[in-house]
C-alpha cells in the first residue's frame, strides 16, 4: 500500500520561477515554498482578482511580479509552468537562453514522488478524457482502494503527491500538461482518440500527437489504445516503454486477444484472463454504463482496461460503472416534452466531440454553434446527415455550418439565429421543438466553443436547461 512521508527531489533553496497564478500555479508556489525553495511568480495581469491572490501568497513569503509574466527574474534555477502557457512564450525564450529548464506542475508532482508513493494510472485524448478518468477512479474505489481523479480536473496534483495516502491515482492529463512533463512514467496509460485540437499552442498535429504520446512513455504494465483510431496504437508503437509492457486495445466490436470490447451487450476482457485466446471475462453489460451511448461505452471500456491491468476484480469494474455519474453538461438528458428527449452535451466544443454525440440519438434537432476555432465542419455534417431531423444555427461562426448543411445535407430544414443576447438560447429551443417530431432527441451539442455568447460552456449548457426547463413547465 502506498502512503506516509514523499521523498522525492529536494527542492530546499532552488530559486524557482513559477509562471501563471491559476490554480496549478497557487498549488505548485505554496507546495514547492513550503518545501523550502524561493518562489516568485509571476503573472502577466494585474486586475483585482490578481491583487487579492498575490496578496495571500506574500503572506506566505512567496514574491509575486504582476503586469509582467515575460521577463525572467534574476538568478532563476527552475521555471514552474501553468498548463495553458505557450512554447513560445517570451519567457520560456528568456529561460532557454538562459539554460533554464522548464516545467509544468505534474513534473513537480512526479518528481516529489517517493518510493511508497501511489502508483498512477493516467489517461489523455482529444475527448472523454475527464469522464474516463472519473469512471476509473469510481472502479478503483468499488475495489476497496484509496483513490482520486486528479491531475487537469479535481485537486491539484502536487497537493495530493504530498498528501500520499492513496494506494493508486486516477490521473487526467492534457496535452500541455504532457508537453512539460518530460520524465513522467506512468503505471498504464490510456490515449483515447486523437483529432486535431490546440493546434494553436502546438503549432501542428504532429507535435499535438507527439505530446500525447509521452503518456506512454516509461509505462510498465499496458499502453491502452483505441482500436478504432489508429493513430493511437501508432503512439503506442513509437513509445519506449519497460520490458514486458503490453499493447491493449479497446473496441465497440468483438475483441481479439489482448483487447476488451463488446459481445452481445456485454462489456468483455480477452486481455487480463489465464487463456486469452480462448476465454474472455465478463464485465459489465452496456446498460452499467451511464449514459449508454457509444463513445461513452468506449471510455468505458478504456477505464476497465486500466483497472485490469492494475489487478482490479471484474465484479469492482461493473460496481464501479454502475456507480459513476457523470458531470452536468456532458450528453445530459434534461427532461422529455411531448415525447421529445432534450439532451445537453454543451461540453462537446469540437467537432470529434460532436460527432460522438450525434452518433448516440436516432433522429435528431441539432443545436450547434459558437466560436469554430478554426474547425471546418464538411465531414462531421456528411457522417450525421442521415440523423438530422433539423438544425438551429447559434453564434458568431454558425455560417460555417449553415454552408456545410447546404453542401451535404441540402435537405435538412435550418433555422439561422442572428442574435447573442441571453434570450437567443431560449428562441433556439422554441424553434427546436417546432422542427422536433415525438420520439427525436433535441440535442445541444454545438461543436464549438462557447465564449462568443457564454463565459463557459457550463453556463451554455445551463441555459440550455432553463429553456427546456421552460417548455415542461407550458406542458404542465
Amino acid at each position: 500500500m502506498a502512503g506516509g512521508q514523499v521523498t522525492g527531489q529536494d527542492f530546499t533553496g532552488q530559486r524557482i520561477t513559477v509562471a501563471g497564478l491559476g490554480v496549478s500555479g497557487i498549488s505548485a508556489a505554496r507546495a514547492l515554498a513550503g518545501l523550502g525553495a524561493h518562489v516568485t511568480v509571476v503573472d502577466g495581469g494585474d486586475g483585482e482578482k490578481q491583487q487579492a491572490t498575490a496578496a495571500e501568497l506574500r503572506t506566505a513569503g512567496i514574491e509575486v511580479r504582476l503586469g509582467d509574466g515575460e521577463t525572467l527574474p534574476e538568478g532563476t534555477d527552475l521555471v514552474v509552468t501553468s498548463p495553458g502557457w505557450k512554447p513560445t512564450s517570451p519567457l520560456f525564450a528568456a529561460a532557454a537562453e538562459a539554460g533554464v529548464d522548464v516545467i509544468g506542475d505534474v513534473e513537480v508532482a512526479w518528481r516529489l514522488r517517493g518510493p511508497d508513493s501511489a502508483p498512477w494510472l493516467a489517461v489523455t485524448g482529444t475527448n472523454g478524457k475527464t469522464t474516463t478518468t472519473q469512471m476509473l477512479a469510481s472502479i478503483l474505489a468499488a475495489e476497496g482502494l484509496r483513490t482520486a481523479a486528479v491531475g487537469n480536473i479535481g485537486t491539484p496534483i502536487v497537493d495530493v503527491v504530498l498528501d500520499g495516502e492513496y494506494d493508486v491515482l486516477a490521473v487526467e492529463l492534457s496535452s500541455y500538461q504532457l508537453h512539460w512533463a518530460p520524465s513522467l512514467r506512468a503505471h498504464s496509460a490510456a490515449v483515447l482518440n486523437l483529432a486535431p485540437d490546440h493546434l494553436d499552442w502546438h503549432g501542428s498535429m504532429e507535435a499535438y500527437a507527439a505530446d500525447k504520446g509521452r503518456i506512454y512513455e516509461g509505462n510498465t504494465v499496458a499502453c491502452v489504445y483505441n482500436v478504432a483510431d489508429k493513430a493511437t496504437e501508432d503512439l503506442v508503437r513509437e513509445a519506449d516503454v519497460e520490458e514486458g509492457c503490453r499493447a491493449i486495445g479497446f473496441t465497440l466490436g468483438t475483441p481479439g486477444p489482448g483487447q476488451v470490447g463488446v459481445v452481445e451487450g456485454i462489456l468483455v476482457d480477452r486481455a487480463f484472463v489465464e487463456n486469452r485466446q480462448k476465454q474472455a471475462q465478463e464485465l459489465a453489460e452496456i446498460s452499467d454504463v451511464n449514459p449508454p451511448a457509444p463513445h461513452n461505452i468506449a471510455n468505458a471500456l478504456a477505464a476497465a482496461a486500466l483497472a485490469r491491468a492494475f489487478g482490479v476484480q471484474p465484479a469492482s469494474v461493473r460496481d464501479g460503472l454502475r456507480n459513476f455519474h457523470p458531470d452536468a453538461h456532458r450528453i445530459q438528458h434534461v427532461a422529455d416534452v411531448d415525447g421529445v428527449a432534450y439532451v445537453d452535451d454543451s461540453k462537446a466544443t469540437n467537432t470529434h466531440a460532436t460527432e460522438a454525440s450525434l452518433a448516440a440519438y436516432e433522429h435528431i434537432v441539432w443545436i450547434a454553434g459558437g466560436l469554430a476555432k478554426g474547425a471546418t465542419f464538411d465531414e462531421l455534417v456528411q457522417k450525421s446527415a442521415e440523423r438530422l431531423r433539423g438544425a438551429v444555427l447559434i453564434g458568431r461562426d454558425r455560417a460555417l455550418i449553415a454552408e456545410a448543411l447546404a453542401r451535404h445535407a441540402p435537405d435538412v430544414p435550418v433555422v439561422d439565429l442572428d442574435r447573442t443576447d441571453t434570450g437567443a438560447m431560449s428562441e433556439a429551443v422554441r424553434e427546436a421543438q417546432r422542427l422536433a417530431r415525438p420520439g427525436d432527441t433535441v440535442l445541444l451539442a454545438p461543436a464549438c466553443a462557447s465564449m462568443d455568447m457564454y463565459l463557459n460552456y457550463n453556463k451554455r449548457g445551463d441555459a440550455f436547461a432553463e429553456a427546456v426547463s421552460g417548455l415542461a413547465a407550458r406542458d404542465r
